[in-house]
């Protein structure tokens, strides 16, 4: 069925023109190419032609060589797809890049295969076209190459890449060229199994309308390859599209790997998660044993026609295994359906991704940057990485993950090292460790080049920290076009030609201006852009350096008032350095510092994570002489502060932890271990606790009692920003533990019981069912991990399904559990 609309109008551009048709009505893609040239039966003397009967390869499955040696059947299955309803058709060349076409020998062909498969198809479309009076578009297809970036293709050695950002970024200029030098209306990257790989292609399409094209609409369809809803390189869908939209897709989406009913759960994510049109095409099914696809046009159609009467695409088809019947039952069932309107999402968040989606919004707690990946800071990471052991580098990492850092700050900056090589290999070693890969990372180096070779191995949305505008406004906008081309968000420091601003104006205006060059120049999301104010050292002896903690409060509460969208960090280490090697008074002075920083607007910070102290448990004598000198009201406070060193902290060094706390009652142990994520004694004084018969005559009263008022003091402190996010883990795997040594006697309690009333064994000895899970899109689970504990101690049985899990699967378990509640976090 042809589709139906207006002539093209001369006067709007063809992004333009294909969203205005998107916002009317649901198009057609075509289906699959392979599909229908398999259905040929070609002979290797047919992919040869006259042409390429002498080389030296084999080229029999090589497709894309067709549109050189046999065009008339290329250009006939495109014209029996537009016939067929197709409004849009996709060019035959998918593995036309030098990397893919290397296989066949063929690598010198690329720029061609790609200018003369378009001009087959803009063949057929310009005849469709005319024939029928409705303009058909043609798409340049950029498949995903057989090379990823992101996963070692050696078990052995787990840092090693077969191919580069900057090959793979010179294969797609190549086969962009062609594509559109042979006229193509649309550049569709597709069937991506790897965000770095499409991240490559995007790059390299920006760059082209930069300099030497003029823009098209680009395409993006990612490959969901199983029911985990994540691609083969490990991102979540939503990932999948935050670290993808700096380019602006017209259209963004999936195809491949699944058919249409496993599909669904994740367009649905996709839809929700961006403006863009959805794009939707998948396989005719699942394969069956022999590699082939048996689902029918009717079937196919009917899945997709559910998708369309539920709103989820804009633009449908079919992949492999479809075919021009195929697509003829899909127009025609699409042909009445309204087309999706894009969501208008929330603004004012930054968005972020590793592995799993991070979004930092109006309610988000402090966000804590891990620094201890960081040569320069942390001597057990730098010793490791000098030896070059960065697979032992690796735990320093995934312990800053486990300990709450939500961000990991890489820093390879050491005159010993080669930086963009440790930064490189450090990087792909990261994506090798999937705990530590599902956080976003910060690429921080004050030499541009090793800042680039961190952004080119990562295929999530990452940090870069940081530029100025030292060098002068020319370097500071050519480095933030850069960044805004790898996708990245940009941390700015407070530096101009002039130096580094120490005064709270000074701050403000340095910040201002880089803020109108990056928005108004580069363009750049106001939400992507970080401002770090300076955070410089205080009690140095030196006064021009007192109102230094000061002025940072300063700027960041009037910055983060003038300047939409902007978010404030800052190095968190820096305040201290004169306390070097007391870090018990260091520690103080950043608790305190955090403390009325976050009350002012700091969004972030790079941060030791776990070794935060709760304000309220610095000493009363420490803490106030944190704050005289943090606000200045005492001149003397920096000798005070040394002598209060001298005195209470063994010489300067941390104090270690004493067992004064253990004289107290059992209750006030529990809290006071809960409080400070001691787990050491949990286990013993539970047990004190449980065996206090008259006052606990059972297991569950020591978690409603001390238990649950440690936690409750532990949420207090949390919510009034006193306590972070590392001591509330820390916390939760007290909590675990004491439950846990609990739970046996709560079963043989409920076991006693049952007896003791007859009960027979199917009988449920539950009050009823709980199905838990922390929402699709949100990777945290202390809260509800809690919630869990109490549920299951008060006699609930209790189903938890994990982190970003699907409506659809918490909904199926609820049904299927008949749970008397589903409670989502």
């Amino acid at each position: 069925m042809a589709p139906t609309g207006p002539p093209a109008d001369p006067q709007k551009s063809v992004e333009d023109e294909i969203e205005s048709i998107l916002q009317e009505r649901i198009m057609v893609l075509d289906g699959g190419m392979g599909t229908m040239i398999q259905q040929r039966a070609l002979t290797e003397e047919d992919f040869r032609g006259q042409e390429f009967k002498d080389h030296s390869r084999p080229l029999k499955g090589n497709n894309d060589l067709l549109s050189i040696t046999q065009p008339d059947i290329i250009c006939d299955i495109h014209k029996e797809y537009l016939l067929s309803g197709a409004d849009i058709i996709e060019t035959n060349t998918f593995s036309s890049t030098r990397v893919a076409q290397a296989d066949y020998g063929l690598e010198h062909l690329a720029y061609r295969l790609n200018r003369v498969s378009a001009q087959v198809a803009r063949k057929a479309a310009d005849t469709v076209t005319a024939q029928t009076g409705i303009r058909r578009y043609v798409a340049g297809a950029m498949g995903p190459t057989n090379r990823t970036l992101s996963v070692s293709p050696s078990v052995e050695r787990p840092d090693y890449r077969n191919i580069t950002f900057d090959e793979l970024v010179e294969a797609y200029t190549e086969q962009a060229k062609g594509l559109l030098d042979g006229g193509v209306d649309i550049l569709l990257v597709e069937t991506i199994f790897d965000t770095a790989n499409a991240k490559a292609a995007l790059f390299a399409l920006q760059m082209l309308f930069e300099e030497e094209y003029a823009s098209r609409p680009i395409f993006v369809s990612g490959t969901i390859v199983d029911k985990s809803g994540r691609t083969l390189s490990g991102q979540t869908g939503e990932a999948f599209v935050i670290s993808v939209s700096h380019s602006k897709p017209l259209c963004i989406g999936l195809n491949c790997a699944l058919g249409a009913v496993e599909m669904r759960p994740f367009i649905e994510t996709i839809g929700k998660c961006t403006t863009a049109y959805i794009i939707c095409y998948p396989n005719a099914g699942l394969p069956n044993t022999f590699g082939g696809y048996d689902e029918t046009p009717e079937v196919t159609a009917m899945h997709i026609k559910n998708f369309a009467l539920d709103g989820l695409v804009n633009i449908v088809g079919g992949c492999c295994g479809t075919t021009p019947a195929h697509i003829r039952k899909i127009a025609e069932v699409v042909k009445f359906c309204k087309p999706r309107v894009p969501p208008s999402l929330s603004q004012g968040y930054m968005l972020l991704s590793g592995l799993e989606p991070f979004r930092i919004g109006p309610y988000t707690n402090f966000v804590n940057i891990g620094e201890r990946c960081n040569v320069a800071g942390s001597r057990k990471f730098a010793k490791l990485i000098m030896a070059g052991n960065y697979e032992e580098a690796l735990s320093v990492a995934k312990l800053q993950v486990e300990m709450g850092a939500q961000i990991l700050d890489i820093n390879m900056d050491d005159g010993m090292l080669d930086g963009p090589a440790a930064m490189t290999r450090f990087c792909n070693f990261i994506s090798s460790e999937p705990d530590i890969a599902k956080v976003p990372l910060c690429i921080d180096s004050s030499n541009f080049s090793v800042i680039e070779a961190g952004l080119k191995c990562c295929q999530g949305k990452c940090i870069v920290n940081s530029i100025s505008l030292k060098e002068g406004e020319e370097d500071f906008l050519e480095k933030a076009r850069k960044i805004k081309l790898y996708g990245a968000a940009v941390v700015v420091m407070a530096f101009d030609e002039v130096g580094q601003a120490t005064e709270t104006e000074t701050k403000i205006e340095i910040c201002s201006r880089a803020y109108r060059l990056l928005v108004e120049k580069v363009h750049f999301n106001p939400n992507d852009i970080i401002f770090d104010p300076n955070i410089l050292t205080i009690g140095t002896g030196m006064e021009e350096h007192n109102l230094y903690a000061i002025n940072f409060i300063n700027a960041t509460k009037a910055i983060k008032e003038t300047l939409p969208g902007a978010r404030i960090s800052g190095g968190l280490s820096n305040l201290s350095f004169s306390f070097r090697g007391m870090d018990a008074i260091r520690e103080a002075m950043h608790g305190v510092f955090l403390y009325h920083a976050i009350k002012c607007g700091m969004d972030m910070g790079i941060v030791n994570a776990g070794n935060l102290p709760v304000y309220d448990d610095i000493h009363e004598e420490l803490l106030q002489l944190c704050e005289n000198l943090i606000w200045n009201k005492d001149p003397d406070a920096t000798e005070k502060l040394l002598h209060y060193a001298q005195n209470h902290a063994q010489g300067g060094k941390k104090v270690v932890q004493t067992d004064e706390w253990r004289k107290g009652s059992v209750e006030e142990r529990l809290e006071y271990a809960l409080i400070k994520g001691i787990e050491k004694y949990v286990t013993a004084d539970t047990e004190e606790a449980r065996l206090n018969q008259e006052k606990y005559p059972r297991p569950l009263n020591v978690i409603e009692g001390p238990l649950m008022n440690g936690m409750k003091i532990v949420g207090d402190l949390f919510g009034a920003g006193k306590m972070f996010l590392p001591q509330v883990i820390k916390s939760a795997r007290v909590m675990k533990k004491a439950v846990g040594h609990l739970i046996p006697y709560m079963e043989k309690e409920r076991e006693e019981r049952r007896a003791k009333q007859g009960s027979i064994e199917e009988e449920d000895p539950y009050q009823g069912t709980i199905v838990l899970a922390t929402v699709k899109g949100d990777v945290h689970d202390i809260g509800k991990n809690i919630v869990g504990v109490v549920l299951g101690c008060n006699n609930f049985r209790v189903i938890d399904l994990g982190v970003m899990t699907p409506c659809d699967k918490i909904l199926r378990a609820a049904v299927e559990n008949k749970a008397v509640l589903p409670a989502l976090r």
